[in-house]
């Protein structure tokens, strides 16, 4: 029988691991919504991607005892295709919006008024014959995710009644995160190991998760029966990741200012041209960690490498 590849996502609060106010918070707030009888608030989810947003969005649907509508912001590229989504939730029922800040001006404006008042209004037709039409909603929650809440206008971030922003997860919560993971996938792996692969997840339970497949394949290469922590670190240093997480990506960003730019500052625009990488693949993907780990600012000028840390990181470029 095949081994059954995907990862343990928690359905409860109770089951998900971290983020241990928000988790509070949130727990008084559905109760809350419960006992009025009403739906629960409109809930703006912020953070680095791979912290959990689609999951949380998933279980307050499951505590409030609802169904979920998944969609995604690019996807919704007119009024049309917001009616067409929200006209069939029912009361209470959860729509889940990810990459919200990827939303057009002309949905957003439309969305204001669905989620103060639920009610849509949408036109219908072109020119002289055109004509505005109100549909009446069930009450319900908009549950929103972004990686950019800076993108988000103001109108709309100051509609959700609950605002909440994702940090990092602790090294010792993504080591549980990996043991629980390991278990549902059946493989073997002792607490060194996995705190060993927490260190380096950069603070992320999907790249924790990631690794912990990839140091598996490695111990079936090489015909063990489990995850030891000899076999970890080899293993991770294979796959290009060091003692604290940063990986080959990280290196070429970090090098790409302090050899280019002596350090900088240096405009992002620059240091995506330089490397032959996306913008926003720099700006959600790379930087997140590296200014969370003191390694990188940002200014107004532009990004530069912290001085105490540039000759650190040279030694480590040389080593690699």
């Amino acid at each position: 029988m095949s081994q059954d590849r995907r990862i343990f996502r928690p359905k409860l609060l109770d089951q998900f691991i971290g983020q241990n106010l928000i988790r509070k918070n949130l727990k008084v707030f559905i109760e809350a919504a419960r006992e009025r009888k009403t739906s629960l608030d409109h809930v703006l989810l912020a953070g680095p991607p791979g912290l959990g947003k689609t999951t949380l969005a998933t279980i307050i649907a499951n505590e409030i005892g609802v169904n979920i509508r998944i969609t995604s912001g690019p996807l919704i590229t007119k009024a049309g295709d917001l009616a067409a989504i929200i006209s069939n939730i029912e009361e209470n029922d959860v729509l889940f919006i990810d990459e919200i800040h990827r939303l057009n001006s002309s949905v957003e404006e439309v969305l204001y008024a669905a989620m103060e008042d639920f009610v849509l209004d949408i036109l219908i037709g072109e020119g002289p014959a055109a004509k505005s039409v109100r549909l009446e909603l069930a009450p319900f929650t908009l549950i929103g995710a972004t990686t950019r809440l800076g993108l988000i206008s103001n109108p709309l971030r100051e509609r959700f009644g609950i605002p909440i922003s994702l940090d990092f997860y602790k090294t010792e919560d993504l080591s549980n995160v990996v043991k629980k993971a390991a278990d549902e996938l059946g493989i073997l792996i002792d607490d060194s190991s996995a705190m060993e692969i927490a260190a380096r997840s950069r603070g992320t339970p999907r790249i924790a998760n990631r690794l912990l497949r990839r140091v598996h394949d490695y111990s079936i290469y090489n015909k063990d029966k489990g995850i030891s922590i000899s076999q970890t670190k080899n293993s991770l240093k294979e796959l290009e990741v060091d003692d604290i997480g940063l990986n080959a990506l990280d290196y070429r960003y970090l090098n790409c200012i302090i050899e280019n730019y002596n350090g900088g500052p240096a405009g992002i625009n620059s240091i995506a041209a330089s490397m032959g990488e996306a913008k926003d693949v720099i700006e959600d993907v790379v930087e997140p960690y590296l200014i969370q780990k003191g390694l990188v600012n940002r200014t107004s000028r532009g990004r530069t490498v912290a001085k105490k840390s540039i000759e650190d990181l040279k030694n480590k470029m040389t080593e690699k």
